[in-house]
């Protein structure tokens, strides 16, 4: 089962500004101005980035004066999170995955040739 918002999510990270800036909110609140300045863009194209990110529930904004801070919200993040794990029982190392997917082929093949 895929959670609607987490299409929103994927889309969100497949920017590398935005999961740099996801995981410098990671460590802390950041402002804007900050990011812009550590990923060198202009502040209208740091604005966008932040829009897509907020739209994805990822982070939230809180003005203190002029200064427009941004944390992480790590709800959006429990939900891929969550839709990973379920995928954790079929993990192994590479070479158990071949193996097995190896061994599925060739049991298969095998009971196809027997026919």
């Amino acid at each position: 089962m895929i959670p609607q918002d987490l299409d929103e999510v994927l889309e969100a990270l497949a920017n590398k500004h935005r999961r740099e800036m996801v995981y410098v909110l990671g460590l802390q609140p950041c402002a804007i101005s900050q990011l812009a300045d550590m990923r060198q863009l202009s502040l209208p194209a740091i604005h966008k980035h932040v829009k897509v990110l907020e739209n994805a529930g990822l982070v939230t904004r809180k003005k203190t004066g002029r200064t427009t801070f941004l944390t992480l919200d790590r709800g959006s993040m429990r939900s891929l999170q969550d839709w990973l794990a379920q995928f954790h029982t079929y993990w192994g190392s590479d070479d158990e995955s071949l193996a097995n997917y190896t061994d599925y082929l060739t049991r298969n093949d095998t009971t196809t040739k027997e026919d």
